[in-house]
């Protein structure tokens, strides 16, 4: 078989997003076992988070190739363009940790990448009618999760942020969500929508306008790299009354520098994503989860970070992950999804 088309990482990003491949007529192995996203029966763990995902077609082409949960990328109440190129910049790097400074740029692609996107959203009427045409095209036993985010201004509070993701996330349902993942973690953006996490009180603002907005669908917080577990419970006790589940980790932030010593992106960090991610990402899930445990909280937890084989799944679910998912790898080797299904223990 000829080699599965991919994100194009030499083309911009509008380039990608009218260049879509066209779904796949492939047969999947089944998995073994019932499965469940957030209460919705869904026929594998296995799903992408919202970067690879620019638009629907997206979704349907790596629906079509073994992944059951899909995140639309990540959408606003008003439209943002893209950062320039590079917007995935392969760096050299062994497991990062969280702390990590400075990172070395490299030509080819060897498991890890900066990412620079900028959470760009098309207008409001053009993604929620895209929503609403991909859910209805998407295949039963597949399910279509939709990441939204506040567009923060200079002079928003709190509750001015929160009524804008509670917006974003009410368009989303309506038009055809299954579920609805609040983007608290993007390292590419300094402003607080970007770094919402690492402030509970007001996480818990905004966990509880976009509940109340979107009732009983379905609720998720993608969250990024937390150090200790005392951040961890902090951030669960604010929130987890209005959350289904929690999604982790959204990346590492580093800067990152040429052979020369200059930097790139103007010296700012971004987000590391990629098999560097693994561990850190594991070993997260696995804190968090022994916290719901404890707690005896209703919370389920989504592995995502640095996947790259069945084995990096299994390690993932055996760290408490109810699911997993996977965007480095599937971009770089789209047929990721299909070989995990087939290589997919059978006890």
């Amino acid at each position: 078989m000829d080699p599965l088309p991919r994100y194009d990482r030499s083309q911009s990003y509008e380039w990608n997003y009218e260049n879509v491949p066209s779904p796949q007529d492939l047969a999947l192995a089944k998995v073994p076992g019932k499965w469940q996203f957030c209460g919705l029966p869904v026929d594998s763990p296995l799903g992408m988070p919202a970067g690879p995902l620019l638009n629907g077609a997206w979704c349907l082409y790596y629906a079509s190739l073994g992944f059951d949960v899909v995140t639309y990328k990540t959408v606003r109440s008003r439209s943002r363009e893209c950062y320039d190129l590079p917007n995935l910049q392969p760096v050299r790097c062994t497991q990062l940790h969280g702390g990590e400074s400075e990172l070395s740029a490299i030509e080819r692609m060897e498991g890890s990448w900066a990412v620079s996107y900028g959470m760009p959203s098309r207008e409001p009427a053009s993604w929620r009618e895209d929503i609403r045409r991909t859910r209805d095209l998407l295949p039963p036993g597949k399910l279509l999760n939709v990441s939204v985010v506040g567009s923060v201004l200079p002079d928003w509070t709190i509750e001015d942020l929160a009524e804008d993701y509670a917006r974003c996330a009410e368009w989303a349902v309506e038009s055809g969500a299954d579920t609805v993942e609040a983007n608290f973690s993007c390292p590419n953006v300094s402003t607080c929508d970007g770094q919402l996490y690492q402030q509970p009180g007001d996480c818990q603002v905004v966990v509880r306008a976009i509940r109340q907005a979107i009732g009983e669908t379905p609720f998720i917080a993608k969250v990024g790299r937390i150090m200790n577990q005392a951040d961890a419970e902090e951030l669960l006790a604010a929130t987890h009354a209005d959350l289904d589940a929690v999604a982790m980790t959204n990346s590492i932030a580093c800067t990152v520098a040429r052979d020369d010593g200059s930097l790139l992106f103007d010296g700012e960090r971004r987000g590391i994503c990629g098999g560097a991610t693994l561990t850190a990402s594991i070993d997260q899930t696995r804190m968090v989860a022994g916290i719901v445990r404890a707690s005896q909280l209703d919370l389920q937890l989504i592995g995502v970070g640095g996947v790259s084989s069945q084995e990096d799944v299994q390690a993932y679910l055996a760290a408490g992950a109810h699911a997993v998912h996977i965007a480095t790898a599937a971009m770089v080797n789209p047929e990721l999804g299909l070989e995990i299904r087939r290589q997919w223990p059978h006890l």
